[in-house]
């Protein structure tokens, strides 16, 4: 397996272009969701409490400043690669959550994640088939995820089902919308950096699985 390291401007990106940052995040992105499994599946394991897991959220948020600032050097590869263990990591007490605290919640985990590689191919297919620019609903899903910022920072005092359910609604259909537009970005030249290419999607599918599986567990008894 090799990454293409050739770089464009916007001015100069073509279909072919395209099409080799298309394939460069999909093969990398492949690795790091495996990558981000196994450390998922680590945490599960270890029964990793809040503090672990907090310390390796804070840590995927410096790897994501880390890994824009080394986007064009081949370390920033090795830096997409930590941000997504310490996301994975951090997944562990909600899927220990699910797998101790519901009947089937195996099962609801591997509904939800095969639902999120669903939704990730029909909407990836949908874009490089068609290759609609979407650069316009940009403003729209910042809102839409600034709504929801504020809904569950006002859910820390309400503690309401209700709010809870409306976001991961919400952030399902908004997590949706992010695959096609960052997906259109590539296919239409406005991200040319598989780095980066691959952080967005990574983390449009992470959102997209978390809140498929609250919705899951919702809407099946404990």
């Amino acid at each position: 397996m090799k990454f293409n390291t050739t770089t464009y401007t916007a001015r100069s990106f073509t279909a072919t272009g395209s099409m080799s940052v298309i394939r460069n995040t999909y093969l990398l992105l492949s690795m790091t969701l495996l990558f981000s499994a196994a450390f998922a599946y680590l945490s599960v394991i270890q029964g990793a409490g809040f503090g672990a897991t907090m310390v390796a959220f804070v840590g995927s948020f410096v790897f994501l400043f880390v890994t824009n600032a080394l986007r064009n050097s081949v370390w920033g590869i090795a830096s997409v690669f930590a941000f997504t263990a310490c996301m994975g990591y951090s997944l562990g007490p909600l899927l220990n959550h699910f797998i101790h605290g519901y009947r089937n919640g195996g099962q609801l985990i591997v509904t939800a994640l095969g639902s999120t590689g669903l939704v990730f191919f029909l909407t990836s297919a949908y874009v490089i088939t068609t290759k609609r620019d979407l650069s316009h609903w940009g403003k729209f899903l910042m809102i839409g995820l600034v709504v929801c910022l504020v809904a569950i920072l006002a859910n820390l005092f309400f503690k309401m089902t209700a709010i809870q359910l409306a976001v991961s609604t919400l952030l399902t259909v908004i997590s949706t919308m992010l695959m096609m537009y960052d997906t259109s970005r590539i296919i239409n030249g406005g991200e040319t950096n598989y780095i980066m290419a691959t952080m967005s999607l990574y983390i449009d599918i992470q959102m997209l699985f978390q809140n498929l599986l609250m919705l899951l567990g919702f809407f099946n008894e404990k």
